[in-house]
């Protein structure tokens, strides 16, 4: 017992020294804009399209954030109405008439979901083809969420992005509400494990093959959508967000350009949308955990294993050591664990949390091992991806 935990510790140890050191320092949570950098000297026309079923609750306060942008540019936002049965469309017709801006929304009432798409980016693809009817022909496109409250100058900040580093595709992680117990326990660990598994420094680099985004907030030039195919070439895809980036970056390069793509995050610009209790948290992560795995076991059963090394067995170690009064595997284990909890400390800081959840991430991480599980055993019994209400199971989507 007292090798295995030995070596298995080291093997933990090796691993966190690689991460700290070699994974594009994802830990350090700097990818972020400079809005004291950012300068305009043309306003690119920009079309946003959200997709929004049963939103009613949030609209008042993201929509408004949208209607009331500091951008002096064409601005339109088209809404899509996707069969909600609440007051959604009402209300984003009200807010538009109470701050005087109804040249500037578009509400547009979504169809019946089409076989081989998911809800969300059916939804959005309503919104594309819109524009397309209407002829506006807009230098970008902004795909955000219903949940999303822009700051004001969100959007002349994106574009200012774009257009200073010559970016095809721009997409900010907005800041996630941290507000419950459980949120604190487990909402800055979901923002910490993607960037370890998508290290920011590496998406934002023109020339590594890493891709992502964050689907909460993207800013993609138009003629670059189209240039791509559109959003059909993700219309099967759960992860739709990083599966676009992958396909952009993918032709930047083989085109060999100097344009690349940007992932960051925003303090500013935060998400509505409220994960009070254990069971909202566990449904989002379990509605795509196994997806980012490819559905396969074997990839599951490696995930579970190396959450378990690089994350459950440092605590271990140092309890079973100071139990049997072992001074190697306790030193080990303690080292081991404070590496870990030290990497943890720059998300907490984004997220103005204490300090101490760093000692916790082992219990995070066991919590984020059995949603992994549950994310594949939903996904066997033909309960799948979720999105508002909808169930995809990969029938559907084929």
């Amino acid at each position: 017992m007292e090798i295995t935990l030995i070596i298995s510790t080291m093997l933990s140890l090796t691993i966190w020294l690689y991460l700290l050191i070699f994974r594009g320092k994802f830990w350090l949570s700097n990818q972020k804009i400079d809005s004291e950098q950012i300068q305009l000297n043309t306003y690119p026309s920009i079309c946003a399209v959200i997709p929004a079923r049963n939103e009613a609750d949030v609209l008042p306060d993201s929509l408004e954030s949208l209607l009331n942008q500091e951008y002096l540019g064409d601005f339109r936002i088209i809404l899509v109405d996707d069969q909600s049965d609440d007051e959604t469309a009402e209300i984003a017709h009200k807010l538009a008439t109470i701050f005087r801006k109804t040249d500037r929304l578009t509400v547009i009432s979504g169809q019946l979901l089409s076989s081989g798409w998911s809800g969300k980016l059916w939804a959005m693809e309503q919104g594309i083809r819109y524009i397309k009817e209407q002829n506006l022909h807009p230098d970008y496109i902004l795909f955000t969420d219903a949940d999303i409250k822009h700051h004001k100058t969100n959007l002349q900040e994106l574009v200012g992005k774009s257009q200073q580093e010559n970016l095809a595709m721009t997409s900010l992680m907005v800041r996630l509400r941290c507000q419950s117990i459980w949120e604190h326990f487990l909402i800055p660990a979901f923002v910490f494990f993607f960037e370890k598994l998508y290290p920011f420094v590496w998406v934002n680099d023109p020339r590594h093959k890493m891709a992502a985004a964050a689907g909460g907030c993207i800013l993609i030039r138009q003629d670059i959508l189209e240039q791509v195919g559109g959003l059909e070439i993700v219309s099967q895809a759960l992860i739709d967000d990083c599966s676009l980036a992958a396909a952009v970056k993918s032709k930047l390069q083989s085109e060999n350009t100097s344009q690349g793509i940007w992932l960051g995050l925003s303090e500013k610009t935060y998400s509505l949308r409220p994960y009070d209790s254990l069971k909202t948290i566990w449904d989002m992560v379990a509605r795509t955990a196994y997806t980012q795995l490819n559905y396969s076991p074997f990839l599951l059963i490696g995930t579970v294993a190396g959450l378990i090394l690089i994350y459950i067995i440092p605590p271990v170690s140092l309890i079973w050591g100071f139990v049997v009064g072992n001074s190697l595997i306790t030193s080990l284990g303690g080292i081991t664990w404070l590496l870990m909890s030290i990497s943890y400390l720059p998300t907490l800081w984004l997220y103005r949390t204490s300090p101490l959840w760093s000692i916790s991430l082992p219990i995070i991480s066991f919590f984020y091992l059995l949603m992994t599980i549950d994310s594949a055993l939903r996904h066997w019994r033909g309960k799948g991806g979720r999105w508002k209400g909808r169930v995809y199971s990969v029938d559907h989507l084929s």
